[in-house]
């Protein structure tokens, strides 16, 4: 497999795991919204962080994406 070959995979593994982040992160948001009123003190930290961690995935993924973009340009 040429490395072009091996960057556009990965590239494309980069972009699943983007989309099921979004898809996450979206719907920590949209429980969130829904339920802040109702639900446990611990449940809302637990969220806030689990959204704050998925966010911050979401960063790094999208620069890992980014980077490997850059490295099939150069080859």
């Amino acid at each position: 497999m040429s490395k072009a070959e091996s960057l556009k995979e990965a590239i494309g593994w980069l972009k699943l795991m983007f989309g099921l982040l979004v898809a996450i992160d979206i719907s920590l948001i949209a429980w969130l919204a829904q339920n802040y009123a109702r639900a446990q003190s611990i449940l809302l930290i637990i969220s806030w962080a689990a959204i704050i961690a998925t966010s911050a995935a979401i960063v790094w993924v999208c620069a890992a994406a980014y980077r490997r973009i850059n490295e099939l340009q150069d080859v």
